[in-house]
């Protein structure tokens, strides 16, 4: 009997990390259609370069891209439309608090595993580059210690 692989059912935005010191995180409902909701559960969306901004008190998403396939077509002009965010009133004032404070909101990741699809959109703080630098030091530093740590058992 074969064992089925458990696949991670979310699209991360993995330069987030790296270009911003991420603080706290909310998560919210996001507003889609049919062709976009099936073709964010088959993977086929990308976070990179997407921030949250704030319009008459509500959330919009920008820049996420959404590409459709054969299957399911999805035109050029809609790829990276603006889509409104799903969230509660505290949560937004919350976020606009931090906009107001020069923070910046960016959405970490897009989770399609229940039955809603939701994002989550932290509140994060620009890095300089000799932040990044030491962001880079800070990981080859840690992968040269598990690699001796593995050397070491054998």
């Amino acid at each position: 009997m074969k064992s089925k692989k458990r696949q991670d059912k979310a699209i991360r935005n993995r330069r987030a990390s790296f270009d911003y010191e991420l603080g706290d995180s909310f998560v919210m409902g996001i507003v889609l259609n049919g062709r976009e909701t099936k073709a964010l559960r088959l993977g086929r969306g990308q976070l990179q370069g997407a921030y949250v901004t704030v319009r008459d008190g509500e959330l919009f998403l920008l820049n996420a891209t959404i590409h459709g396939t054969n299957g399911i077509p999805i035109a050029d002009s809609e790829t990276t439309r603006t889509r409104k965010l799903l969230a509660k009133r505290r949560e937004i004032d919350q976020l606009i608090a931090a906009k107001q404070q020069g923070k910046t909101l960016i959405p970490t990741k897009i989770i399609t595993d229940g039955r809603y699809i939701k994002v989550i959109v932290a509140i994060g703080k620009g890095k300089r580059e000799y932040d990044k630098r030491q962001s880079i030091k800070k990981r080859d530093d840690g992968r040269s210690v598990a690699r001796e740590t593995r050397n070491s058992l054998r």
